[in-house]
């Protein structure tokens, strides 16, 4: 929606704002990151959650999408996105049929870690009239979901390979538990072997005659590693478009662009500033926002209204009514709390976008 003629500073309080510019060298700096690798870039929409900012990226030469319920899958599709990768297993008669109707007008495709759910998707494929392309997911160390590398993965392949209706594409993980390593030399190391576990498992499902076509992986918080390891064919991450605090801890070297706009609400005391942006906003639960412009804080802490700033030492120059813009410190928290998200160039509101 067009925002001809609106400022930033008409924008009531609180309120969430990219930085288009920013948004718009983060897509072509890792647009260019992946090519040079030589793999896709298929970033996930779960953190991002605007069907615009798909586009740009895919404008960019990323290769689809990928997000993490059907809802989101429907919604891209829906704004005309084509290669969709659904990163988790959908499970239920209702998540499945709509699945089934969505491979019907896009290439979407899901991954699977239980038989019985293979089975599930090939009846919900014979009963709409549909292929459903489908990737195993690998648990690779982050202990979430998938299966352990081993015989069960060529076995459960076959048994898609073998299922009417269903097409195997290949195999997926997410290598996210190397993210707790502090030592970046460690993470790289430990990176790197999740993701071989991978790759010779695809290699494993080649030599019994399948086709591994993707092997897809990697995050924000790996993209310096995961897509240099030969036999990676494609990279999910996403958050790394948007960066902030929890971004930037792990290393991630695009600029954050996301921020929520406050006002000051009280100074009930020299060192404490109070904005009007609580968590029901401007979550605190993964990272702490970073106020920009701000004294150095000693805490950021929040109700479900307010959020409190406590500074290390006195500093009175902020007044009631001042506007304060901060980082988020985790998107995926915040932009789900929010309904719009305005893009802005140069202080100037080019676009309001709806939030999925």
């Amino acid at each position: 929606m067009s925002q001809a003629g609106r400022t930033k500073a008409d924008l009531d309080t609180p309120a969430l704002w990219v930085d288009l510019d920013i948004l718009e060298r983060n897509i072509a700096e890792l647009a260019g990151h992946f090519a040079a690798a030589a793999v896709g870039w298929r970033p996930h929409m779960k953190g991002i959650r605007v069907p615009a900012i798909a586009h740009k990226a895919i404008a960019a030469g990323a290769i689809g999408v990928t997000c993490a319920t059907i809802r989101e899958a429907e919604a891209m599709a829906e704004s005309g996105v084509e290669d969709i990768l659904i990163a988790n297993e959908m499970v239920g008669e209702r998540k499945i049929s709509r699945l089934a109707q969505l491979c019907r007008r896009a290439q979407a495709k899901v991954i699977v870690d239980n038989a019985d759910n293979v089975r599930e998707l090939s009846a919900a494929a014979r009963r709409h009239g549909a292929r459903i392309g489908v990737l195993i997911d690998v648990n690779t160390g982050m202990n979430r979901t998938g299966l352990l590398p081993g015989p069960a993965i060529v076995h459960l392949a076959q048994a898609i390979d073998d299922s009417e209706g269903l097409r195997f594409l290949g195999l997926m993980t997410w290598e996210g538990h190397t993210l707790a390593i502090a030592d970046p030399d460690l993470r790289a190391r430990a990176t790197k072997d999740a993701i071989s576990q991978l790759v010779n498992l695809a290699e494993a499902c080649r030599a019994s005659g399948l086709t591994a076509a993707i092997v897809s992986g990697g995050g924000s918080g790996t993209y310096k590693t995961t897509p240099f390891v030969k036999g990676m064919t494609e990279i999910q991450a996403g958050g790394a478009i948007f960066c902030d605090v929890i971004y930037q801890s792990w290393g991630v070297e695009t600029t954050p662009c996301l921020f929520v706009k406050t006002i000051v609400s009280s100074r009930p005391a020299p060192d404490r500033i109070v904005v009007d942006a609580g968590f029901k906003t401007l979550p605190i639960w993964h990272a702490q926002p970073e106020g920009v412009g701000l004294p150095a804080v000693k805490s950021h802490d929040s109700s479900a209204e307010h959020g409190i700033i406590t500074l290390e030492r006195a500093d009175e120059r902020i007044k009631v009514g001042d506007t304060l813009d901060f980082i988020v410190g985790y998107t995926d928290s915040t932009i789900i709390l929010h309904r719009k998200l305005y893009g802005i160039r140069r202080d100037l509101v080019e676009v309001e976008w709806d939030v999925l």
